[in-house]
């Protein structure tokens, strides 16, 4: 059986960063959270209102894109009005002051950029990022009418957001970059998510199998505090996370 596991102080955190060269975070919806993008499977998010089998998956979307439509436009304006908060902003400074070797993040919101940060696997793909689903060719968001959907391709195809719908896989080159950090990673904090969506569940794993330490920073301990985690950092990562760039 897994031992208790140890609640740890942002200054713990830092001490711990510092005995651990090669660094990875593994960010999730909650990261984003008090950036005002709610979770999506969280109380008010969007699958308390949207079916996702109905609204998000890439057979619905070419099916009725009108329908699927009303989803992508709600999350296009709540995404387009977020900013990066203070987690982010930290991590960012993790990587610049040489302790983050890299990010692999769950969300499509590109916070983590916004905020500064250079390597950042988009697991699921970038909502701001707009392609054609049948040619892939790109459409800046700029030149797109979001009062016109379902929006169209000059080759006839359907525009979409450059994200992963349900029924797709995950784009090989975000996977095959994801396993590279996890596999040769010492420490992996894991912020913001609770490890139970397939297959971003799978890498903080990955990490261990390879013998890397798992820190988790979360409002709530997760399936993973039990089972995986060696240090657990609780509360809000926009309160703590400053607070460990302040102690390194």
């Amino acid at each position: 059986m897994k031992a208790k596991i140890k609640e740890i102080t942002p200054q713990e955190l830092a001490g711990i960063i510092r005995r651990h060269p090669r660094v990875v975070a593994l960010t999730g919806a909650g990261i984003s959270v008090e950036s005002g993008i709610p979770s999506f499977r969280g109380a008010g998010g969007l699958w308390d209102r949207f079916d996702p089998m109905e609204y998000a998956h890439i057979q619905s979307f070419r099916r009725d894109p009108a329908k699927v439509w009303q989803l992508l436009q709600e999350l296009d304006a709540t995404i387009a009005r977020a900013r990066p908060n203070p987690a982010h902003y930290a991590l960012a400074a993790l990587e610049a002051r040489g302790f983050l070797t890299g990010i692999i993040t769950q969300n499509v919101d590109n916070l983590h950029q916004a905020a500064g940060s250079k390597r950042v696997v988009e697991y699921h793909g970038n909502a701001l990022h707009f392609v054609c689903d049948t040619c892939r060719g790109r459409h800046p968001r700029e030149t797109l009418d979001f009062s016109a959907t379902p929006l169209y391709c000059l080759c006839g195809g359907l525009i979409r957001p450059d994200v992963v719908f349900f029924g797709e896989a995950i784009p090989p080159a975000a996977q095959a970059e994801a396993e590279e950090l996890a596999q040769h990673c010492d420490l992996m904090i894991v912020i913001g998510t609770s490890g139970e969506v397939a297959p971003a569940s799978y890498i903080p794993h990955i990490a261990k199998e390879w013998r890397a330490v798992i820190a988790e920073s979360n409002l709530e301990p997760t399936r993973l505090t039990s089972s995986l985690t060696d240090h657990f950092l609780k509360g809000s990562a926009g309160k703590l996370l400053p607070q460990v760039i302040e102690y390194l």
